[in-house]
């Protein structure tokens, strides 16, 4: 049997496990990245590690997040950051270089390596034909001390994509059909893989922006084959030498295929709250619009730019809309600058904001209440925008030009007869330019132990765990429902800020669900009562961020009980201690109400002995409910040991088949 791109890949990084078991592998890491918020944990966490230099190939720590700089902790957090780094052995891209997966894609990954990184859409690195996975900060860390990092044996899902897009049809508009077919739900431990003679007719920037939003799908990661496009856009970064060919052998097995035309595809667009919500811009058009925002690591590359700058260029966007563009990365903004392309879009009266990650995450530019923005990133979950009223729609850059031009959704294919705009063909130039003064080489290793580390007030070091008790007696301190994401669990905005601070920032978990949550938990933690969560589908989906696992650790959450996990967050709750359980019935989970007084006996003899389910018993109601796990013994041995940190302090140097426990 022939291997998919996936396979080979994963083939050649395999260090523990068999590819082809269904069982847990443990796969080599050799890039890693972070950004400013997620970083600076994962950077504390290194330092307890005790490990001297990075042991990757390389390793790049971003500051894309928290660059407006609202007060002394960003700026005190990305001086530490870069100090870190000169210290043990990363690269820095300081503030303004650009989105870490923009920037990423541009400079440093490399077809047929592996990448990890504390962002859920370091999967944009699939773009160019690698295998790139988000995950928790921990992960991170470890994966930079040269720890191999875990992940169920993958289903390989084949998207085989056939035909050529029209005209105004694009790239996120694959995804967005991507979603609508596999939704956001039942695809953990799947990798995508795009293939087809259609693939070929997609730029590297387009193939990016569809692994970007694979993250949505709730996959480990998506990839396309490196190839002569993949050759070419290296070529244009001054980056051949990293090139390799990367293909699926002709009889390579997909466990599923999924088949599109892309000459079929329409405008589509994904409706509130979700990004699976999708139809075609046609089915919603004439609705009004009050705010039009393009970039984002998704379509904030140099083609996505130039192609608004070409739509827009002698037009004025409608002046009853905010209308606002943020250009990738540093080399994006330098070439539209230079080409003059720029000025076409700030004409046109959109203001040009910075190469980071801002809106997307709430970090600014939140609409005006019961707004609707049409947006060009990843992401539209209730409240993501910083206004909770505000419905966010997700859309190509071209459908978004055109919504800026008429004030209302509009499919950019009427663009010709409203306007007379011909589509703008904008190709991969043959040279991009190339300016990496912004990527800080860090200190040779002979200097590194004369480098202090700053750390303002604000940065606190990670609190460690506690080894799983015999029994959890506590409380459901709060009752969640379907797709409650981590955004719900830590908001960002102006909160990151404190993401180097968990007792601060755990005052914040579930703030815009339940005010009173975290004061409610702390009173049970030191009267030493449990705290259980309780969710339904899809807990925890969206961003990669560790914090809405360790913040509940900190607050004494033992235990979180939902329909269905989702895989990052689930692996983060693992790392920090907290036992990821589902319902035996789902149905019971209309049984349980928060306050409710429970008991989950023998749960740590139950992980030993991996008996595959526990009883909940529910004393408030007098009910006994059945809950699975699935765990691997490498997780159940990190939980009953309290988590990731204090099982390597506790146990040091020793593999998980050395670690034994007592009952």
């Amino acid at each position: 049997m022939g291997l998919t791109v996936a396979q080979k890949i994963l083939k050649d990084h395999i260090v523990d496990g068999d590819l082809f078991s269904g069982e847990e592998i443990g796969i080599r890491i050799d890039q890693t990245l972070t950004q400013d918020a997620t970083g600076t944990m994962a950077d504390l966490q290194f330092e307890q590690m005790g490990v001297p230099r990075v042991k990757t190939e390389v390793s790049v720590s971003y500051i894309d997040h928290k660059t407006v700089q609202m007060g002394f902790e960003d700026a005190d957090d990305h001086t530490y950051l870069q100090t870190f780094a000169k210290k043990y052995g990363l690269l820095l891209s300081k503030p303004g270089n650009g989105i870490c997966h923009q920037v990423h894609i541009e400079r440093v990954g490399k077809p047929g390596k592996t990448l990890l990184g504390s962002d859920s859409h370091t999967p944009t690195g699939g773009g160019i034909g690698m295998i790139a996975i988000g995950a928790g900060g921990l992960d991170i860390a470890s994966a930079m001390a040269g720890l191999p990092f875990y992940l169920p044996a993958p289903k390989i899902v084949g998207i085989k994509l056939t035909g050529k897009l029209n005209p105004w049809v694009t790239a996120k508009d694959i995804i967005l059909k991507v979603l609508q077919i596999m939704t956001t739900k039942g695809n953990v431990g799947k990798i995508v893989e795009y293939f087809g003679d259609g693939v070929k007719t997609l730029s590297v920037p387009e193939r990016g922006t569809i692994t970007n939003m694979g993250a949505e799908l709730g996959a480990t990661t998506s990839l396309f084959p490196s190839d002569e496009t993949t050759l070419a856009f290296l070529k244009a970064q001054k980056r051949e030498a990293d090139w390799v060919s990367l293909e699926a052998d002709p009889d390579a097995e997909y466990s599923e295929i999924i088949e599109i035309n892309l000459s079929e595809l329409e405008p589509m667009i994904a409706k509130p709250h979700n990004p699976d919500n999708v139809v075609r811009v046609r089915d919603v058009e004439g609705t009004p619009v009050d705010q039009v925002m393009v970039g984002s690591c998704t379509n904030s590359s140099y083609k996505d730019g130039k192609t608004v700058a070409e739509i827009m260029k002698g037009k004025t966007a409608n002046p009853n809309l905010s209308f606002g563009y943020a250009p990738g990365s540093k080399q994006v903004l330098r070439m539209l600058a230079d080409e003059g392309e720029l000025s076409n879009i700030v004409a046109s009266g959109a203001r040009v904001l910075e190469s980071a990650c801002g809106f997307c995450i709430g970090a600014g530019q939140s609409p005006r209440n019961n707004a609707i923005s049409i947006r060009t990133n990843n992401r539209n979950f209730y409240g993501r925008s910083g206004t909770v009223t505000a419905k966010i729609y997700l859309v190509s850059p071209e459908t978004a030009a055109a919504c800026a031009l008429t004030g209302v959704i509009t499919d950019p294919r009427d663009l010709e007869t409203k306007f007379g705009i011909q589509y703008p063909k904008v190709d991969i130039p043959e040279q991009f330019t190339v300016d990496d003064s912004m990527l800080l080489q860090p200190a040779p290793e002979s200097e590194a132990a004369s480098i202090e580390l700053y750390k303002g007030p604000n940065i606190v070091d990670p609190p460690g765990g506690e080894s799983l008790a015999q029994d959890i007696v506590g409380e459901v301190t709060g009752k969640f429902g379907d797709k409650i994401t981590t955004d719900d669990i830590m908001p960002a905005g102006d909160l990151l800020k404190y993401r180097s601070n968990v007792p601060k920032y755990s005052e914040y978990v579930f703030i815009k669900r339940d005010p009173t949550f975290a004061t409610r938990c702390l009173e049970n933690k030191k009267m030493g009562v449990h705290n259980v969560i309780v969710g339904g589908d899809n807990y925890g989906q969206g961003s990669s961020r560790e914090h809405a696992a360790l913040c509940p650790m900190y607050l004494g959450v033992k235990v979180v009980v939902a329909k269905a996990i989702e895989r990052i967050h689930r692996a983060n709750l693992i790392n920090f201690g907290i036992v990821p359980l589902t319902f035996k019935n789902p149905d019971d989970y209309d049984k349980i109400d928060q306050n409710d007084k429970i008991k989950i006996p023998n749960i740590r003899k139950a992980l030993l002995e991996d008996s595959k389910e526990v009883m909940l018993v529910d004393e408030t109601k007098n009910l006994s409910i059945p809950l699975t796990y699935s765990l691997t013994e490498r997780e159940r041995k990190t939980l009953i040991g309290g988590g990731k940190m204090k099982l390597a302090k506790d146990f040091p140097g020793k593999s998980f088949q050395e670690i034994k426990f007592d009952n």
